[in-house]
């Protein structure tokens, strides 16, 4: 079943030229599907549109032309009921994971910021009372953390406490707290170093499994996105230039620039197959 639908989607911005502007397209006729469980790579080099596909499919910004839809539902015209019930399915996890964290907030907050700010929808499981929300609140934090490999000394702590890996895991327990269908992972290792990379793959991989979840994957690296996904769309310039299932997409890529994309990225190390 298909849980996100990519119609011909375009986007452009306006850019000056001299004494005249035009429209500048970033992304160029994209057509994708991701079906619910499984993992879509979307590989290409910085600039090529990856991330603002991803965007437009968290709503953050409306396509110029063509369509999205999650779960049935237009993501540009969807009412606020409508996108409030979206914004629970789907979670995104970022790049840079120090830049992701509020540094004047501790662990426990930030994990657990997404069941406050949506609290209307799941107050009932907090508990009524303040100490009983506080109490609900910790426990559901202790859980999320230690699904990601994290332990409960690290509630109290702040961001600057953490390395680059641990600073990711925060990132995940704290996408995973509203129980989500889908996470949207932008480039989610490249500002880790390879071995630290690895592990936090792995436990995407065991988190999917765990949890049945659906990860839109994007990243410049393509064994890596070969290594996670079930099926590779490449992007080049804004358009999407080939899509295929992994193996297939990798063994025997159609495109020039498919092919350069293979070359120019080394292998993952052992310990991350």
């Amino acid at each position: 079943m298909e849980l996100v639908e990519v119609n011909s989607v375009w986007k452009s911005y306006p850019r000056r030229l001299g004494m005249r502007t035009e429209e500048n397209a970033v992304v160029q006729d994209v057509s994708l599907s991701i079906d619910a469980g499984e993992t879509l790579g979307l590989v290409g080099e910085s600039g090529s549109g990856k991330t603002t596909v991803a965007r437009m499919i968290l709503g953050l910004v409306n396509p110029t032309r063509g369509t999205i839809r999650v779960d049935g539902v237009d993501v540009a015209t969807a009412s606020t009921e409508e996108l409030k019930r979206l914004r629970r399915q789907m979670q995104p996890v970022f790049q840079d994971p120090y830049a992701a964290l509020n540094p004047r907030m501790n662990v426990l907050e930030i994990v657990t910021e997404p069941l406050v700010i949506h609290e209307d929808d799941s107050g009932a499981a907090l508990g009524n009372g303040s100490q009983q929300r506080r109490t609900a609140l910790r426990v559901k934090c202790v859980e999320l953390l230690r699904e990601v490999g994290l332990d409960e000394s690290a509630l109290t702590r702040h961001p600057h406490e953490f390395s680059g890996g641990q600073r990711q895991r925060i990132n995940i327990a704290r996408a995973l707290a509203l129980r989500p269908n889908l996470l949207i992972l932008d480039e989610p290792v490249s500002a880790l170093d390879v071995s630290v990379g690895a592990q936090i793959v792995n436990l995407l991989r065991n988190l999917q499994r765990e949890h049945a979840l659906t990860y839109l994957f994007i990243s410049h690296s393509m064994p890596l996105v070969r290594y996670l996904s079930t099926r590779i769309a490449v992007m080049e310039r804004g358009r999407l230039v080939e899509t295929g299932e992994a193996e297939t997409l990798c063994a025997h890529p159609r495109q020039a620039y498919t092919r350069k994309l293979i070359a120019a990225t080394p292998e993952l190390p052992a310990g991350a197959a």
